[in-house]
């Protein structure tokens, strides 16, 4: 039997069903969801006031996009606006809420303008991304039309706490840094839990992510120099040495509700660059490589230092590769009981 059972298929959804359209990439293994079309106009002139609204008027659509049965526990996306400043303007939706920066996401969305035309390429292929953190000026590489890496220049990154412990529930005495790389992260080295950093674990991570992100939280005051809307503590990032021969280490990532990111995190390695720098174990241009959970990699550095109100900071670049993975549009029927997402852990 020869063709398809398909062929001369059109059905479409009724004219009143709710369709948003999205591309989905992966960087490092970390998804990306763009929500390309659908989505109704924001209001607000700066990007903090752009996630606002949305938040405050269209949370929904995060939830219908991000939960299942149209994402999953550990989903990612993004919202791209125009810009009043910079190339475009873009916050981020996970299954807690939303994040105040990604590097993930800004290596994969600097990818996707490049490769698939979406924007006209500058003068070697840099782009403006205005983010709730800040300003990133980010770079693609391409051969022939494709994009083979991506890199970024972050917001200043400076550490907040170092040498503190704390008291964790089933755990005991932790002892911990926070650091700041367009997010907050506390973090631990893997090695005091006795806890190895392969992905038979990643239930023990979660576990342990979520008590040491909820202890430290309870006690410490988590607070950025300018901005209320950035001052809370993000996630938890355990330590450890790298599987592979060249590398200087792995972490992983729990942050939101217990996600755990498949990539190196990129917020995450600027705010590890801001720590090693500080503790005098790396120095500016000093290049190192981080691995992921699953083993992919970002590479990072300090290439400036500066200050960020109070505190020392430097500037981190942080590199990494995206891939395209698929176009989709979802439906949204208004008798679907579920038709607004739910989450399961």
């Amino acid at each position: 039997m020869n063709g398809s059972v398909f062929a001369g298929w059109n059905w479409q959804p009724p004219a009143h069903w709710t369709k948003i359209s999205c591309i989905d990439l992966h960087a490092g293994g970390e998804p990306l969801r763009v929500l390309v079309d659908g989505v109704p106009p924001m209001e607000g002139r700066t990007v903090l006031e752009k996630r606002r609204y949305f938040r405050d008027h269209l949370d929904y659509i995060r939830k219908a996009t991000m939960w299942e049965p149209r994402g999953h526990a550990d989903m990612y996306g993004a919202v791209l606006t125009p810009s009043v400043d910079a190339d475009f303007d873009a916050f981020f939706l996970h299954n807690e809420g939303y994040s105040t920066m990604c590097g993930h996401a800004v290596i994969a969305l600097t990818t996707f303008v490049h490769q698939t035309g979406l924007l006209n390429s500058a003068p070697g292929n840099e782009l403006t991304i205005n983010v709730p953190a800040g300003r990133i000026h980010a770079k693609a590489v391409l051969r022939q039309g494709i994009v083979t890496s991506a890199s970024f220049r972050n917001v200043p990154s400076f550490v907040l706490l170092r040498d503190e412990e704390v008291d964790v529930d089933g755990l005991g005495r932790v002892r911990f840094d926070v650091a700041y790389g367009g997010a907050f992260y506390a973090f631990v080295d893997a090695a005091q839990l006795g806890v190895a950093l392969v992905p038979g674990n990643v239930s023990r991570h979660i576990e342990i992510g979520r008590l040491i992100k909820r202890a430290v939280a309870a006690k410490f005051r988590i607070c950025h120099p300018f901005e209320e809307d950035l001052s809370f503590l993000y996630g938890t990032i355990l330590t450890g040495p790298p599987q592979e021969p060249g590398h200087h280490s792995r972490n992983v990532c729990i942050f939101a509700d217990g996600e755990i990111d498949r990539s190196a995190t990129g917020s995450g390695v600027s705010a590890r660059v801001a720590l090693h720098y500080a503790n005098g174990e790396l120095k500016l241009g000093e290049k190192i490589t981080i691995e992921s959970i699953i083993g992919t990699t970002m590479s990072v550095e300090a290439v400036e230092q500066t200050k960020f109100g109070p505190y020392d900071a430097v500037i981190p670049e942080v590199g990494g590769t995206a891939y395209l993975a698929g176009r989709c549009e979802f439906w949204f029927d208004p008798n679907d009981p579920l038709k607004d997402g739910f989450f399961l852990r």
